[in-house]
């Protein structure tokens, strides 16, 4: 963990680390490219276009990240957005890992470190997602974030199947998460 994602954590046991040879860091523009390919490789996102990924790297970095290998090259990402509504929430929109780099929990690692730096510069306490019947990988990181974090975990679904304009698209379940508790050595 770096001194960075230390104070982020504040030392909480449990937040994940991320594994060796990894780093956490915000996304720049200059890594949309490679989020668009993570994503479309992935084949369990619904894939937007790749200006939208530059567009989010730009505009939604503060709620993003993204592993970087060795080299520096994104390996994971993870966008997200704090709703409008409700500014203590933590949307994650997309969450992936490049195939050659899955099964090191940086999924899990991403997810809390994100969730501990945007809770500890913007007050997030609650995150939702949504996640698809059949993602077992999605739902299975979702709710033990949830266990790990002693948060309750709420689903409903949010879009059922008619809600979209094409054929075949499931119905995408609200994954609620929280309250969660304040990050460590937070004094309110």
């Amino acid at each position: 963990m770096t001194a960075a994602q230390a104070d982020h954590a504040g030392a909480r046991s449990d937040i994940r680390e991320m594994p060796e040879g990894f780093k956490l860091d915000t996304p720049r523009v200059e890594d949309g490219a490679a989020i668009w390919r993570i994503a479309r490789d992935s084949k369990a996102l619904d894939l937007n276009s790749s200006y939208s990924y530059l567009l989010w790297c730009r505009d939604f970095a503060a709620t993003s990240a993204v592993a970087r290998d060795g080299e520096g090259e994104p390996a994971a990402f993870i966008t997200g957005y704090l709703r409008p509504e409700s500014p203590d929430t933590l949307f994650v929109w997309q969450v992936a890992v490049d195939e050659a780099h899955r099964g090191r929990g940086l999924a899990a690692a991403l997810l809390d470190g994100l969730v501990a730096r945007v809770a500890a510069d913007q007050g997030v306490c609650r995150i939702e997602t949504t996640i698809t019947e059949d993602n077992a990988a999605s739902n299975r990181l979702f709710a033990s974030f949830a266990e790990r974090h002693g948060a309750p975990l709420a689903r409903e679904v949010l879009l059922d199947a008619g809600h979209f304009p094409e054929q075949g698209h499931d119905a995408e379940v609200l994954h609620r998460i929280g309250p969660l508790g304040p990050p460590a050595g937070h004094r309110p």
